[in-house]
């Protein structure tokens, strides 16, 4: 479907003036009138980096922003900086079940300015807009001055992050989604389990299948996931692991035959081995409602490993847990003793809709996400239960700020793992139809279960990785 989505700006007009950031839609005031002269706190348009727009006078963007385990109040203080440094209002939605807020009356044409939304959730709104082409080139917010700052944003962007397929989904050089919280993505444990037990972290996966039996003999699984979504950060680095940039470059551009090769057959045995140390009632709760259950698995100890990433700590903050528990986390293991182990850095993205209203005053605001501010407010962000939660954005030198678990689990990457980035290319969804979530992570279940045989999921993939590859987004 081509431009299917839009934001309920109809709703918002029957509700009163908004000055600023509000709280969720529904409770969001109507854009506020346009004024003679700009507010006394804007810039002076004489002042204005030659690299970004003067700020529309009176002008009122709509920000849509997932609203995860960090919780909402850090975009509404994030928003209300913003205007206080540009005059620019923004009325800012905020759901945990976004698309299903903002889908029902997007059909009307109306969009949003700003779409905080990640690639890899199950309805893959964000890989619709990626695959219909509807996104706007940002490559021009790089040179941008971040407002209120003297740097530009590229200085400021941590090295590698506007030089993926995250960000970079067609591969013709230009930037269409800006990086947002990134993630060191792992296997999380009980450190304190493992001390206990005197067992020592798997750097391989033999040694992850010799500790897997020990666990069983004494009722431990070795293995569970939140949902089958959360194999995609752990099969890129398994590739990665496995074969190198080469073979992931490869692989995740369906190139034919990719899928008989040595590295391919490894892969999939790894995964089909770790689905028998899965944990049984793993695929039953790996769902979007369930899925904290699977992840309650590791903290009663009775999974010892689970892909994951950082806001795990904030996620399961007010959850119980056995005695003498203390988060883990390690790179995925090498495939031979002195092999390298990887960590999938994950990130979110912000974008700019092809149908926006107001793309100049959108990129002013996806530059100020990066400024010294904007990130102090997100890396204090607070749960709802008043819980720390930290989102981090990926400009340099961020983690030195860090304390606790996150300081420990960003440091993975000073540890001797290695950063895994990227994932599979867009192609036209409509003429394949199925998803790469579809079509590699959610057999996983099936494996678990024993519904499906290892060889029926290759040849899942073999059926449509010609026909994926024929059909790039290019």
């Amino acid at each position: 479907m081509k431009k299917i989505l839009s934001i309920l700006l109809v709703a918002a007009l029957a509700m009163s003036t908004l000055a600023g950031c509000s709280g969720k839609k529904e409770e969001a005031p109507a854009p506020a009138p346009e004024q003679s002269e700009a507010p006394a706190e804007a810039p002076a348009e004489a002042e204005a980096p030659a690299e970004t727009e003067a700020p529309a006078v009176g002008a009122t963007i709509t920000v849509a922003a997932i609203e995860t385990a960090y919780g909402s109040k850090m975009w509404e203080d994030v928003c209300a900086a913003f205007t206080e440094e540009t005059g620019i209002n923004v009325e800012l939605i905020t759901d945990k079940n976004l698309e299903d807020v903002i889908g029902p009356s997007m059909q009307a044409g109306d969009y949003p300015d700003v779409i905080h939304l990640a690639t890899g959730r199950e309805k893959a709104l964000t890989e619709t807009f990626i695959k219909d082409q509807n996104i706007v080139d940002i490559t021009d917010v790089l040179s941008m001055t971040v407002p209120g700052e003297s740097a530009k944003v590229g200085d400021k962007i941590a090295g590698g992050f506007t030089e993926t397929s995250l960000t970079n989904p067609y591969g013709d050089g230009k930037t269409y989604l800006a990086p947002m919280f990134y993630s060191p993505c792992g296997l999380f444990y009980n450190a304190g389990l493992m001390e206990e037990k005197g067992w020592t972290v798997p750097t391989t996966w033999d040694e992850m299948w010799e500790l897997g039996d020990k666990a069983k003999a004494e009722g431990i699984s070795l293995f569970t996931y939140p949902t089958t979504g959360y194999f995609d950060a752990f099969f890129y680095a398994l590739m990665y692991s496995v074969g190198g940039a080469e073979f992931f470059d490869k692989a995740t551009n369906y190139e034919e035959g990719i899928w008989d090769s040595e590295e391919a057959k490894t892969c999939f045995d790894i995964v089909a081995k770790l689905a028998s140390y899965t944990e049984p009632t793993t695929p039953a709760q790996a769902n979007d409602q369930d899925f904290t259950k699977n992840q309650q698995l590791v903290l009663d100890n009775k999974a010892l490993f689970m892909p994951n990433g950082t806001w795990i700590v904030g996620e399961m903050a007010e959850a119980p847990r056995a005695d003498g528990f203390k988060w883990g986390m390690t790179a995925l293991p090498a495939v031979e003793a002195g092999g390298d182990g990887y960590s999938y850095t994950w990130f979110e993205q912000a974008w700019i809709p092809g149908g926006a209203e107001h793309q100049d005053e959108a990129k002013q605001f996806i530059a100020f996400l990066y400024s010294d501010k904007a990130c102090e407010l997100f890396a204090g962000a607070v749960n709802a239960d008043g819980e720390p939660a930290p989102a981090i954005q990926p400009v340099l030198g961020i983690a030195d700020t860090l304390e606790g678990d996150n300081q420990m689990f960003y440091a993975i990457y000073d540890n001797g793992a290695k950063a895994a980035m990227g994932n599979f290319a867009a192609y036209d969804s409509g003429v394949v139809g199925v998803s790469n979530r579809e079509v590699w992570f959610d057999p996983v279940n099936s494996l678990v279960s024993g519904n499906m045989t290892e060889e029926q999921w290759i040849d899942g993939i073999k059926a449509v990785n010609d026909q994926m590859r024929e059909n790039l987004i290019q």
